[in-house]
């Protein structure tokens, strides 16, 4: 016959086995279970960033309407005028040439008679006590 305390030890190592397996199967268990719930929140993530991908894209180019006609709601930003119709690159233009060479009213510095400043004060035709 076998020794009664061999059986004893098989018994204990089998019992402990026992339990070992079922720890691992419970935390196996939550490990599955975690891992669905990354995967969905994985795929909300993507959802939602094409969802506000898709929006911005929209919003960018999305066109208004003034005067009945289609315009962009917030115009593409550029570092010059360059993106102006002809007629506001012309003014651009003029005001930056006045400016330049000291004409015109972008120009200007000098915004007052020389009376005026020297305490003379005058009229409309800029002599003291002569009136139009």
């Amino acid at each position: 016959m076998l020794d009664p305390e061999l059986l004893e030890r098989i018994t204990a190592r089998r019992v402990e086995l026992d339990e070992l397996e079922g720890q691992l199967a419970k935390q196996l268990a939550e490990v599955r279970a975690e891992r669905d719930e990354l995967a969905v929140a994985e795929r909300v993530f993507d959802r939602g960033s094409e969802q506000i991908a898709d929006e911005r894209a929209s919003a960018a180019l999305a066109p208004g309407q003034v005067g009945g006609r289609p315009v962009m709601l917030i115009p593409h930003r550029t570092p010059e005028g360059t993106m102006l119709p002809p007629d506001y690159q012309r003014i651009l233009v003029c005001r930056a040439a006045g400016r330049r060479t000291g004409h015109g009213p972008a120009g200007r510095r000098d915004t007052g008679s020389r009376r005026h400043r020297a305490g003379q004060a005058g009229t409309a035709t800029g002599e003291a006590g002569q009136t139009r």
